[in-house]
């Protein structure tokens, strides 16, 4: 009788067994979830969580514990650098066991076995139900008795917000009369700017209007000193005659009176 027996042999030798359970936990390291009988994943979890503690200090001695169990360096290096920081702050419980259904054939109840810190979905429902607070009967039936007792405060509040109410509104008024004068004020300040407007036009126009007339006036100067000054030059060229004629009376004047001393 197997009486305080508690492992299952599987149906295997012991070396069978342990080789079995080895590749099984490499292959758990490496892909963070297999697909197998719910028997060996309850073997394979007694087997791989010991290890997983194992590999929280990372020293060289743990290393090869746990190598001696795996006979896997890959499966050894992923261990101790990324699942052993993942499950730092875990103080065990790293596989969870999802039963998926019975197995044609032979009927075997099949499951997923899987770290728990890799599967993200789960994480996110832990997170929103740890969020969700518990709420008792008791403290409903104190929030029913206190509306009761606050209903007559409820109505004195109404009629000091209605008397509230009352006083403002004439503050109501006197904002909306101001803002009538602001109005009023702008509108005048408006037409004041277009008069303005409308006298600067005209005197633009007066100016542009004077500033042809005073070149009309300038050109006929222009011209009658254009006119005077050819007139000027032909003056002085029969005064540049006489005086080159003189020198040469003087001479003929000499010649006659030297004739008649003769």
């Amino acid at each position: 009788m197997r009486h305080r027996k508690k492992i299952n042999h599987l149906g295997r030798k012991s070396q069978h067994r342990k080789a079995m359970l080895s590749n099984m936990a490499s292959s758990l390291i490496l892909h963070k979830r297999i697909f197998t009988t719910v028997a060996k994943a309850k073997a394979l979890r007694v087997y791989v969580e010991p290890l997983i503690t194992k590999s929280k200090e990372d020293s060289t001695h743990s290393r090869r514990t746990v190598f001696a169990y795996l006979q896997n360096k890959h499966a050894v290096s992923e261990l101790f650098r990324e699942v052993s920081q993942k499950v730092a702050e875990r103080p065990g419980g790293y596989t969870r066991i999802l039963k998926t259904g019975f197995r044609q054939g032979d009927a075997a109840e099949m499951c997923f076995i899987e770290l728990v810190d890799y599967n993200a979905n789960m994480l996110k429902t832990a997170e929103d139900t740890a969020k969700k607070t518990r709420r008792s009967r008791r403290g409903k039936k104190s929030s029913d008795a206190e509306p009761k007792a606050a209903a007559p405060e409820k109505a004195e509040d109404k009629a000091n917000k209605t008397a509230d109410v009352a006083e403002e509104k004439p503050e109501v008024e006197a904002v909306v009369e101001t803002s009538a004068e602001e109005q009023i004020k702008e509108v005048e300040a408006a037409e004041k700017v277009e008069e303005n407007s409308e006298t600067e036009e005209p005197k633009a126009e007066a100016k542009k209007q004077e500033e042809p007339e005073a070149e009309k006036k300038e050109e006929p100067k222009a011209e009658a000193k254009k006119q005077e000054e050819p007139e000027a030059e032909k003056k002085e060229e029969p005064k540049a005659e006489k005086k080159e004629a003189k020198p040469g009376a003087k001479e003929n004047d000499d010649a006659e009176e030297k004739k008649e001393d003769k």
